[in-house]
């Protein structure tokens, strides 16, 4: 495949040969062999961003869209992949020069500026590109969970079930479940995905005075686990009171990242199957794990949590990554600091340095300006040879 017309820019020779691994294997070492090397991470995708083919916004949405683990991730990444995000993107940094242009042509040349500017028109001009660099943002805030999944941790009192709801929501028997209290000694990590929700589900020691040293280190993850999740499923045994313990803990950790979940509800009758938490202000569930009464109500409660009433998100949203969301950020407040300077009367000379500050984070984003740095660290985290 000659250059320039190649994934990567350049020539490419592409052996195709029987996918057997030790047909592959062989003709890989003969190849190595004849002088050949093998590609770094990332390799090929790196230098299709050298040589111009790919923009670096759509150098990261390849390994983006590898590792995509729903629908609504691999469009996402397709969607970046397109070159709708560095387009975008050039857009608005283009914005941001013709308002300096304009400046500097007002300072330089007033006879001879048309239209003299005026303070509310460059505000204007500026909040037109704020306000696309503010959906960027909130794009992110709503969509990333679907993108990277959310951490939720089942957490509780020893024998609530912790262990079977994991085993219910998983569908399959991972966790040991016997009726010995404290059976969980350490958490245990599972992917699932919850109706196009990514979710790593934790399973942690049930909460107990530590016996010995194996205890203890197990109680400590789970601490650690519960202060990082995205949402705590507070896991209580429906069949008995609901301890003042649990009342603290669920109110220590706040109801915005709690859902109660009353587990165990086939035990009592149906008239007194009513979630019954005396803490306000906390959401709650009724299930049972072992015969998966309400565990779409669970799932949805989980889904509610995260998500909220966020609508799905549509085909043509453009939703960064962690990095290019720091980028918006940084020329988001560059931009807001030249507004205030604005108003405060400061002279027109001087906010040309926001303005190339903003449109220098921008032009980080597709790579116009990057360091080695930065590309190591983004392609050192693609598969071998993409």
């Amino acid at each position: 495949m000659p250059g320039p017309g190649s994934y990567t820019g350049e020539d490419v020779l592409e052996i195709n040969c029987h996918g057997g691994p030790a047909v592959v294997q062989a003709v890989l070492e003969r190849v190595l062999e004849l002088g050949a090397r093998a590609a770094e991470k990332g390799e090929f995708t790196l230098r299709a961003f050298l040589n111009d083919r790919l923009d670096l916004s759509q150098a990261e949405s390849v390994a983006e869209l590898i590792a995509a683990p729903t629908q609504s991730g691999l469009r996402f990444a397709g969607q970046k992949l397109s070159g709708a995000l560095g387009n975008h993107v050039a857009d608005l940094k283009e914005r941001l020069l013709r308002i300096k242009a304009d400046l500097s042509a007002d300072l330089d040349f007033p006879e001879d500026h048309l239209e003299p500017l005026t303070l509310e028109g460059l505000q204007k001009r500026l909040q037109e590109v704020e306000l696309p660099l503010n959906r960027l943002l909130d794009n992110f805030s709503r969509y990333n969970c679907l993108r990277e999944g959310a951490l939720v941790v089942l957490a509780g009192r020893v024998n609530a079930g912790k262990s079977s709801l994991l085993n219910c929501l998983l569908g399959r028997s991972r966790a040991i479940v016997t009726p010995v209290p404290g059976t969980t000694r350490d958490y245990l990590e599972e992917a699932v995905n919850l109706r196009g929700l990514p979710v790593r589900l934790v399973d942690t020691a049930g909460f107990r005075e530590a016996g010995d040293q194996i205890e203890l280190a197990g109680l400590e993850h789970g601490e650690e686990l519960i202060q990082a999740a995205d949402l705590v499923c507070l896991t209580v045994d429906h069949s008995e009171p609901v301890q003042p313990e649990i009342v603290r803990r669920a109110e220590e950790i706040g109801p915005e990242k709690v859902l109660v979940v009353h587990n165990k509800s086939d035990l009592l009758p149906a008239e007194q199957n009513r979630p019954d938490f005396s803490a306000p202000g906390f959401d709650s569930v009724l299930v049972s794990a072992r015969t998966g009464q309400g565990l779409d109500d669970l799932i949805e409660g989980i889904r509610h949590k995260i998500i909220g009433n966020k609508a799905e998100p549509g085909s043509d949203e453009l939703v960064p990554n962690l990095r290019q969301r720091e980028k918006i950020r940084s020329a988001l407040q560059a931009l807001k600091d030249c507004e205030q300077e604005l108003i405060a009367g400061v002279g027109f000379d001087a906010l040309t340095i926001y303005l190339d500050e903003a449109a220098s984070r921008l032009a980080e984003i597709t790579g116009e300006i990057t360091s080695d740095d930065v590309l190591e660290q983004i392609f050192s985290r693609f598969c071998i040879g993409k």
